[in-house]
């Protein structure tokens, strides 16, 4: 099997998918992609599994692609392979069933800026930073703008591209880049207040929730409103809906099936 490049620890609903090698800047090399894409599968139907958070060790949170990997030495099949399995995780992501957190404390560059841009919530630590630098060594981060063009006003996105100039974690949060911004301190503390917060919900509610929302995001207002009103129907049907709801007119914590 390829080099375990990750650490996986679950406990209490929260998974803890930790990029573990701090030496190469956590690289996306393929080895480092693969190791994560186990963890992110890893048994993700289990009633145990409620929100999986997304940190890293060392000073840099991610660093983006290994670009030894890009070299002319490697041909052009491994490129695309190595380019196919991160798209593939960035994707994964947003069609998981449960929500997912990435937790920044350092420097997120190029594929690594994409890999939080992807997370459905991102808690970042006052000191980091987000940067798309591809462009100043001849590689537009063009994958990375995917993400990017999507979670960013188009200008700011574009300045970052063109410029690969870093955003201040202030910044990322006045853009939207990310969800929150706390001193270094207290990242693991915010993190974690809001991963038992998504703990105390329906796993499957959220399920449906999650799918639901990144679905409507790309259709147009009508076919929007039609679509997540339908679900909404569905959603009474849930077991969970209707515990919900009768927990809430008996004035009780509802208890769930997930």
């Amino acid at each position: 099997p390829p080099e375990k490049l990750t650490v996986r620890r679950q406990a209490e609903g929260v998974r803890n998918i930790i990029l573990n090698n701090p030496r190469k800047r956590n690289a996306l090399s393929l080895s480092m992609l693969q190791s994560l894409r186990a963890d992110l599968l890893h048994d993700v139907k289990s009633k145990d599994l409620r929100v999986i958070v997304i940190s890293a060790e060392g000073p840099v949170f991610c660093s983006g692609h290994d670009l030894k990997e890009l070299s002319s030495e490697d041909d052009v099949k491994y490129h695309s392979q190595v380019f196919e399995i991160c798209a593939e995780v960035m994707t994964l992501i947003q069609k998981l069933p449960v929500p997912v957190i990435a937790k920044v404390n350092g420097l997120a560059t190029a594929a690594g800026c994409q890999l939080v841009a992807s997370c459905d919530i991102a808690v970042a630590s006052e000191k980091s930073q987000f940067a798309t630098p591809g462009v100043n060594i001849g590689l537009f981060c063009s994958t990375p703008a995917v993400a990017l063009g999507r979670s960013l006003p188009r200008k700011v996105a574009l300045e970052m591209l063109f410029t690969g100039e870093p955003l201040s974690a202030q910044e990322a949060l006045m853009h939207g880049l990310v969800s929150k911004v706390v001193p270094e301190d207290k990242l693991e503390e915010e993190t974690m207040k809001i991963s038992h917060k998504i703990c105390e919900s329906s796993k499957s509610v959220l399920a449906l929730g999650k799918a639901t929302f990144y679905r409507q995001m790309t259709q147009d207002l009508d076919t929007a409103y039609k679509m997540t009103t339908q679900v909404m129907v569905d959603n009474l049907t849930l077991r969970d809906g209707q515990e919900g709801i009768e927990a809430f007119i008996q004035k009780r914590k509802p208890v769930w099936s997930h």
